[in-house]
């Protein structure tokens, strides 16, 4: 599957993904001590919805509209993230996780991004001008396990990547051990879509043996039973969410799922600690 940004940006797995990752960043800070916020596959950063990437599959529709058109209170923050990047109330423009987690920076806090892809990173560049981020264009995993333990006591690794490799879900494994070995009380986000329940169960067991003590899994499921051969969903596994983002996750789960439905379909979301 070929996930890059530009096609799929304000999707409804954009939707889940920000609007946990805000409340996930904002959990933390809930500790005055400085973050460090990586995000090893940053796009470019900002996403015209109008563009030709994104009116050729259209899904904005059934993601960020969608929740612009609801009510929930629980989804305000991640409306009031988007409205940022935008003149007016209407979503035109959508923001890569980049502009989310800048948006979410303290004095204190560290922003370093980084986006392999040459025209997207010059991109990036462009965008995040003026930020203080920190913008590189190196190889996702290399930069991964070089950047941790960060230089704050505490951080965040985001990785979000294209899966146009046949190969990631192997580097990931392989990258998430080895930076558990040097960062074992590191908070590590993995967003992944979702195609085959059969498939995803497999590398889900692989995950397990890895060991990791804390290691939820949240998936989001669009349909009420499985589409063969589609994009039926997506999820985040995260490593060592701190207490006060799973203590207010399950309602803010369940406003993503009834925001994003299907017509037709109730949709499902999974919530669960790997190997419990």
């Amino acid at each position: 599957m070929n996930y890059r940004h530009s096609f799929h940006a304000g999707n409804s797995a954009d939707v889940v993904k920000h609007s946990l990752l805000i409340a996930l960043i904002r959990a933390l800070q809930q500790k005055p001590g400085a973050l460090t916020l990586i995000d090893t596959h940053a796009g470019c950063g900002l996403y015209d919805l109008g563009g030709s990437d994104a009116q050729r599959t259209g899904e904005a529709t059934q993601g960020v509209l969608r929740a612009f058109a609801g009510t929930n209170p629980l989804l305000d923050d991640y409306r009031a993230a988007v409205r940022a990047v935008n003149a007016g109330d209407e979503a035109r423009l959508y923001p890569g996780s980049p502009q989310f987690l800048t948006q979410l920076l303290r004095p204190q806090d560290l922003l370093i991004l980084n986006e392999k892809h040459p025209e997207d990173a010059d991109t990036l560049r462009g965008v995040m001008r003026g930020s203080g981020a920190a913008v590189h264009e190196r190889d996702a995993y290399e930069l991964w396990l070089a950047m941790v333990p960060p230089r704050t006591a505490r951080g965040v690794v985001v990785v979000d990547p294209p899966y146009e490799q046949t190969d990631e879900r192997a580097r990931i494994a392989r990258t998430l051990a080895a930076a558990n070995r040097k960062w074992a009380h590191g908070v590590t986000v993995i967003w992944y879509p979702l195609k085959e329940r059969i498939t995803h169960a497999r590398w889900k067991e692989q995950l397990r043996k890895l060991g990791i003590p804390k290691f939820l899994v949240i998936e989001h499921w669009l349909y009420d039973s499985e589409q063969p051969g589609i994009y039926n969903g997506a999820g985040l596994f995260i490593v060592n969410p701190p207490y006060a983002f799973t203590q207010d996750l399950p309602p803010l789960l369940e406003a993503a799922r009834a925001a994003l439905a299907p017509e037709g379909h109730r949709g499902e979301i999974i919530c669960e600690w790997l190997g419990a």
